[in-house]
């Protein structure tokens, strides 16, 4: 299966913290009191689900989560977070086979593009963008290397993580997509950006317009 890391899921909080120090941790959680109160919010490729507790820690009750993650082996780490009392459905699926009639609205997609090829990024894209409300969030974190002014160690970091990833975890994408040129042809308001690790790493909290 691809994207799947059920082989890693245990370790993989701490291999990010080994090489990225906090800047993960950072890129998310600083974008977490844009959420409003009483939200329904769609997290995906959430991972272990550290996040869920550190969204707690804001918002202890009222949030309504649904929470898609293709690893079977996260969502298990997942389901033993504290999300205080907030409601939280676990879906262990990947996010182009979810179906659903709801919107939400905030979506989180933290490191969760980097997986697809370009083609797949843009069908998740208008996909997730199709779950969104008008005026909703979208809290987007990512790496970030534009070749033309990139730095050499980042694109040497890319080329690595994505050799590390085939092999651990099948991963299918082997460079990395441009999803901001989806958000500006969809006319995406700009609420809060913030760079980490040297501009490695880009943060990004887009509101839906009315169009």
């Amino acid at each position: 299966m691809v994207n799947n890391y059920d082989r890693i899921a245990k370790y993989y909080d701490f291999l990010s913290r080994t090489v990225f120090f906090k800047a993960q941790v950072n890129a998310q959680t600083e974008q977490l009191p844009f959420i409003p109160p009483g939200s329904k919010i769609l997290i995906v490729g959430g991972g272990t689900g550290w996040i869920l507790s550190k969204i707690a820690e804001l918002q202890p009750k009222g949030l309504r989560i649904t929470y898609i993650e293709i690893s079977s082996e996260m969502i298990a780490l997942a389901r033993k977070r504290d999300i205080k009392e907030n409601s939280i459905e676990l879906i262990n699926t990947s996010i182009e086979d979810y179906h659903t009639k709801k919107t939400f609205d905030v979506i989180l997609t933290a490191f969760l593009f980097d997986n697809f090829g370009r083609e797949k990024a843009e069908l998740v894209f208008h996909k997730l963008h199709n779950l969104l409300k008008a005026e909703g969030l979208w809290l987007f974190s990512d790496f970030s290397y534009q070749p033309k002014i990139g730095k050499i160690w980042q694109y040497m970091m890319l080329k690595i993580m994505y050799f590390f990833f085939r092999m651990i975890s099948n991963v299918e994408a082997r460079e990395l997509p441009d999803i901001g040129v989806y958000f500006k042809k969809n006319k995406y308001k700009k609420m809060f950006r913030k760079r980490y690790y040297k501009n490695f790493i880009k943060a990004t909290v887009y509101q839906k317009t009315s169009l």
